[in-house]
């Protein structure tokens, strides 16, 4: 089993790839290629890349373009009204995508642990409101697709 540092390695390189997908139109296959080869656990002009859980890092990249539709209707409906994903950052748009693919169809990772790890992902490039509002609409998602998940840890924390 990867360790947890690994694990979080793999959802920045995702978040990472997702961007590059976005921005620049590169597909699945050459993006996985690419970060595989150049990235997870390189240095690249003086930066260390940490070692990364490479399947986990392909299960995200690779389920976030399969489930990308459900996905982005799960997100619009968690964003204020008026703000449609597409009006979203890149790096946000990515980040938001990474966490809800976890959330939707990566059931054996406890949400709380998604919500903290891509809130963590998002810091790692903002500094403002941004990690506010991820932490906001995952947990919006985790309600909506993981009923009844973060309410049962709320209560047996409210008996301590």
């Amino acid at each position: 089993m990867a360790k947890p540092a690994e694990r979080s390695a793999a959802r920045l390189a995702a978040v990472q790839a997702l961007y590059q997908m976005d921005v620049s139109g590169t597909g699945v296959t050459d993006a996985l290629a690419e970060f595989e080869a150049h990235w997870l656990g390189r240095e690249v002009e003086g930066i260390k890349f940490q070692p990364s859980d490479t399947a986990f890092f392909r299960n995200i990249l690779e389920g976030v373009v399969k489930d990308q539709r459900a996905i982005d209707v799960k997100i619009d409906a968690a964003l204020a009204e008026g703000w449609p994903l597409a009006r979203i950052e890149a790096v946000l748009r990515a980040i938001l995508r990474a966490g809800g693919f976890e959330l939707m169809f990566r059931k054996d990772v406890p949400a709380r642990v998604v919500i903290s790890e891509y809130v963590d992902v998002t810091h790692g490039f903002y500094d403002q409101d941004e990690p506010g509002l991820v932490n906001a609409v995952l947990d919006t998602l985790a309600r909506d697709v993981r009923a009844g998940e973060l309410e049962k840890k709320s209560a047996g924390q409210a008996k301590r």
